[in-house]
């Protein structure tokens, strides 16, 4: 009888050899090779059973997953987001030992907040000596007016990270403390998404914790401070220019968070409002993300253009939480480390079971003469935050690499702002695996955990968190700064994990088919989205009907040089380029490179580098496809016919999207208005340009070129152009979709499915002048359509965008005391 062959890929011999070449490699106090934890087996297993003996096509298939996501950051500085670096290796924690961690950090989060109660209560604590004064007065983190103010739902703190370092004997330490808008939740929960895609079965073999009821348990402990039973939340972001706002758009999309920036929300009468189509709506939460000293200018920074007036009276009346509570960042000092175990021991009664990293404040003589005499083992950084004079590149320098130039100015000027500065010890860190270049090899590690409050108000803690991997080998903690990648962490264990998601269970009895509150900006830029791609659609097909990439065989290339004259007048007119020298080949296709790439003018570039914007602050709102399309990079195909042609057919995907995967929502309902009134206004001049009388038949097959209408009237006149067919085609014919009669339908079939503020069944501005734009159209013909005629159209245009604009995208103040906005 024949012998069964032996499998030719056996993933536990694979992941053997891994684990084997990567301890020959790695130093002590590796989290791997010190350790006998059978998940590690397991989850090489799990990897091999994905690459084969391929380590570098797992890495990009993770991050491909990654990218799926949408997970980006940005440097501050840049213009363009960086994809999120994410390693397919989870760093992975016994349940046992990441119990200890967890008890240290809620230990650690009591006593902050008991810190800053006092703080900004009776300040008992300076009173007795156990902080100096000049730790809370002196740092910029301190906020004055927030003193006496009692936060709602009496809790400071509601979410805090902290950055763990653990040492080659396997000690874990904290080397700082997040809590003035604390990031990087978003990041964990993406990180489980790519690795959990990419190693399917790690979950059930390992028994990996999970980490929905973290983020349910946050949830619901804010909404438990809130006033109302059901209350309205929002996550404040400064922008989409913040770096991690890929990260917030993630979260509120998977919190039900309304994603909100501060011109999104008014205060009015200690309440707080977000403008939105329906009027003003009141929110009762912020989890914010925005700088505290930026919330609001009559409070604080009054330089802060993304705050919000009037945001503390509310806050201070109790109608509105914030998470977390301006000026509890003040412990995220790094002095204050140097503190913080005293406190522990003399209000909590106990050691931290989590000691920081040890810190010496320079603001006391004693700490000050220690860390000059040991300058050279030690690092020296910022006290509070703002860089000091004396730390050269503006960061944490190791004393011992300092040359005498630099170590002199350091000295000189802690002599003369002693309080400025800080001496830490110099971390080793452990090391973990990552992938490069097909191979796993070792780089120091720090941890980044987060708790938050629950609905009883106790803390719970994220099982897991996200590792920030350095890219240098060296040890110490100082050379990490932000890493280089980052890993999912796996907390394991014996006992099985309960599925537990966000998401509704399949035979949930609530069903909500409402999409939610649309804000005003939010409905402004979807507007705005729809106008500009509409926009660069038509100058495209301009640029390429000049170009002559007509489709009528007749004309071909060679159109006469008067219609050649008005198509330049119609690309030049919209401020696309600057009119060309000559009508000649040379020159037209200098103009059309122009009026394609130079972001000087108001060309394809300038129009997809703003409709990009667009879509990256919509990022909550937006499929993946959508805004990968959006950011797609310029084409670079060498002739102009061909770029045109390519950016054509990502305008024609993205309007495919638009049409048949968004749902009709309002969202929705105002991205196609503007694709409405812009296609409308584009038609108007093209038809008071090519289809007035006297129209050439060059002007007549432009005319269709550039309403997309050749085929149409081919299939319905066989005997040539014509101007009146051509025009009642373009202009006035219902049945197509590119005239100015099908726009005009569409346009009142959108603003009929928006809100009204009244119920006396009057038609709002908007509307009436929607109705009046379909009436003037109903009421010609096109043998009687002149210029006037047409001047007055695309007047009515403009009245109905500035009427929807006055209606529904409320900005400033004045919005706020209109008569008839509802305040619910």
């Amino acid at each position: 009888m024949a012998t069964q062959a032996a499998p030719l890929f056996d993933a536990t011999t694979h992941a053997g050899r891994w684990i084997a070449d990567y301890c020959a490699r790695a130093t002590a106090g590796d989290v791997l090779c010190g350790t006998d934890d059978p998940a590690w087996a397991a989850m090489f297993e799990e990897l091999a059973s994905v690459a084969s003996d391929d380590l570098d096509h797992v890495r990009e298939r993770v991050r491909r997953h990654a990218a799926d996501i949408g997970m980006g950051f940005r440097i501050i500085g840049e213009a363009d987001e960086r994809p999120w670096p994410v390693s397919p290796v989870p760093l992975l924690i016994d349940a046992r030992e990441w119990a200890q961690i967890a008890r240290g950090v809620v230990q650690r989060a009591e006593l902050m907040e008991t810190v800053i109660a006092d703080l900004y209560g009776p300040g008992r604590l300076v009173e007795r000596g156990l902080i100096p004064a000049a730790l809370v007065t002196g740092s910029p983190l301190f906020l004055r007016p927030m003193i006496g103010l009692e936060p709602p739902g009496g809790k400071h703190l509601h979410f805090i990270a902290i950055d763990l370092g653990r040492g080659p004997t396997g000690e874990w330490r904290v080397l700082a403390d997040h809590l003035r808008a604390p990031a990087g939740a978003g990041y964990a929960l993406e990180n489980r998404l790519a690795v959990s895609r990419t190693l399917g079965g790690l979950q059930g073999r390992i028994n990996v914790q999970r980490h929905a009821p973290f983020f349910a348990a946050f949830r619901a402990g804010i909404a438990a401070m809130c006033r109302r039973t059901d209350p309205r939340i929002g996550l404040l972001t400064p922008g989409r220019f913040n770096p991690s706002y890929p990260e917030q758009a993630h979260l509120a999309r998977y919190l039900g968070l309304l994603l909100v920036e501060g011109a999104d929300l008014a205060a009015l009468e200690n309440q707080l409002y977000v403008r939105t189509i329906g009027g003003l709506k009141r929110v009762d939460a912020l989890w914010r993300r925005v700088d505290p000293r930026m919330l609001d200018p009559l409070a604080f920074d009054s330089h802060s253009q993304i705050g919000v007036p009037g945001l503390i009276d509310a806050y201070a009346a109790g109608n509105v939480v914030l998470s977390n509570a301006p000026g509890a960042g003040v412990l995220e000092a790094p002095a204050f480390g140097a503190f913080l175990p005293q406190l522990a021991t003399r209000l909590l009664g106990e050691s931290l079971y989590l000691p920081n990293i040890a810190t010496w404040w320079c603001g006391q003589p004693s700490e000050r003469a220690r860390v000059e005499e040991d300058l050279d083992r030690l690092l020296i950084g910022s006290a509070f935050g703002p860089v000091p004079l004396g730390l050269p590149g503006g960061r944490t320098v190791h004393g011992g690499d300092l040359d005498a130039g630099a170590r002199a100015a350091l000295l000189a000027d802690m002599t003369r702002r002693p309080q400025d500065y800080v001496g830490q010890e110099i971390v080793r860190l452990s090391t973990m695996p990552v992938v490069i270049e097909d191979a796993l090899v070792p780089r120091p590690f720090t941890l980044r955990v987060f708790a938050a409050r629950d609905a009883s108000g106790g803390w719970t803690v994220l099982p897991g968190g996200f590792a920030r991997i350095g890219e240098d080998t060296d040890p110490r903690a100082s050379v990490l700064g932000e890493g280089t990648w980052s890993a999912d962490v796996c907390i394991h264990g014996g006992d099985a994990v309960e599925p537990v998601s966000l998401l509704p269970a399949p035979d949930s009895h609530h069903v909500r088919r409402n999409p939610g509150t649309l804000p005003s900006r939010v409905a402004d830029n979807f507007y705005w989205l729809g106008r500009y791609l509409e926009r660069g659609e038509a100058l495209l097909a301009a640029i390429r009907v000049m170009l002559g990439n007509s489709i009528d065989a007749d004309a071909g290339a060679a159109l006469s040089p008067a219609t050649v004259g008005k198509l330049v007048g119609l690309i030049a007119g919209g401020g696309s380029a600057p009119h060309p020298l000559s009508l000649k080949r040379g020159d037209l296709t200098a103009f059309a490179r122009t009026a394609m790439e130079d972001e000087a003018w108001h060309s394809v570039a300038t129009i997809n580098r703003l409709a990009r914007g667009i879509g990256e602050g919509s990022r909550d709102r937006l499929s993946a496809d959508m805004v990968r399309l959006l950011e797609a990079p310029f084409p670079t195909h060498r002739g102009m016919l061909d770029r045109a042609g390519s950016l054509q057919r990502r305008y024609v995907a993205i309007a495919g999207l638009s049409a048949e995967h968004m749902g009709r929502t309002a969202a929705w309902r105002f991205h196609d208005l503007g694709r409405r009134v812009e296609r409308a206004m584009a038609m108007t001049r093209a038809l008071r340009l090519f289809g007035m009388p006297g129209a050439t038949a060059d002007d007549l097959s432009t005319l269709l070129d550039l309403a997309d209408s050749q085929i149409s009237y081919r299939q319905r006149y066989m005997t040539g152009l014509a101007r009146v067919p051509v025009v009642d085609l373009v202009a006035l014919d219902p049945g197509n979709p590119r005239s100015l009669a099908y726009q005009a339908e569409r346009i009142n079939e959108r603003l009929r499915d928006l809100p009204v503020l009244s119920d006396d069944g009057m038609p709002e501005p908007q509307q009436a002048h929607g109705r009046s734009l379909a009436a003037a159209l109903a009421m010609t013909t096109a043998a009687a359509l002149e210029p006037d005629g047409l001047g007055d159209i695309e007047r009515r245009l403009a009245q109905l965008s500035e009427s929807v604009a006055r209606r529904y995208f409320l900005q400033g103040a004045e919005p706020l005391r209109a008569g008839g906005l509802t305040l619910a």
